[in-house]
């Protein structure tokens, strides 16, 4: 397929879909940060009591994310960049939702202990800005890790939908799944998640994109006629 060629229309969707994006990851981020502060107790996990906890797997996560999740967003970026700006549109309210559930939920850290709860505001804010930067996550000098950010798994649900929207491309396909399976395992190895987090990563996912590219009207409208 060639790729369509950049107009200014359509970049500056893709511009606006990315910072979008942005905008709803610093808000979701100031929505987890509230939830460290709560005291919060951890759960049983029948699936993580089988799995073992792999350390080097911990330390990288977030690298395998990214290789996972980029080169092939990217891609699709240059092959239909109006796509890739839904995606990015999809991605951030997905971001709220999840930011939303955290609140909502107040799950304990998977593994450790709870030692974000009470946070003062200072720290907080000073967490904020580290974390909000594109490099935060691989720490800083007031670095916090984040041990309840947890319903749903973040890792799990933008490589799934990246995956749906490219699905229509088998070349693409193939390489986001084997990715996303990859992400899903650092997932359980590193005990960065419960399985419920998994879980609900798949359904809220797979509910935003029908919501966003299929056609609802008429699948409510087929059962209607039933």
């Amino acid at each position: 397929m060639k790729p369509p060629r950049f107009t200014l229309a359509i970049a500056g969707t893709v511009v606006a879909s990315v910072a979008f994006r942005a905008v709803c990851y610093a808000v979701m981020l100031w929505m987890v940060l509230w939830a460290e502060t709560r005291p919060a107790p951890s759960l049983p996990d029948l699936v993580l009591s089988h799995v073992p906890f792999v350390r080097s797997i911990a330390s990288h996560n977030y690298l395998l994310w990214l290789v996972a999740y980029v080169p092939v967003a990217l891609v699709m970026l240059w092959r239909e960049p109006l796509r890739f700006g839904r995606y990015m549109v999809s991605s951030g309210l997905a971001a709220l939702v999840r930011g939303a559930c955290i609140m909502a939920t107040g799950l304990g850290p998977v593994r450790g202990l709870d030692v974000n709860a009470g946070m003062s505001d200072a720290r907080r804010i000073q967490a904020f800005w580290d974390l909000a930067s594109p490099f935060g996550f691989f720490g800083g000098a007031a670095h916090v890790y984040l041990t309840k950010d947890l319903f749903f798994s973040g890792h799990t649900a933008t490589t799934f939908l990246l995956l749906l929207y490219v699905w229509r491309y088998p070349d693409l396909r193939v390489i986001m799944l084997v990715g996303h399976g990859l992400v899903v395992a650092s997932v359980f190895l590193s005990h960065l998640h419960y399985t419920i987090d998994v879980i609900g990563a798949y359904a809220i996912a797979f509910t935003l994109f029908f919501l966003r590219e299929g056609d609802l009207r008429a699948l409510l409208a087929g059962d209607a006629r039933r």
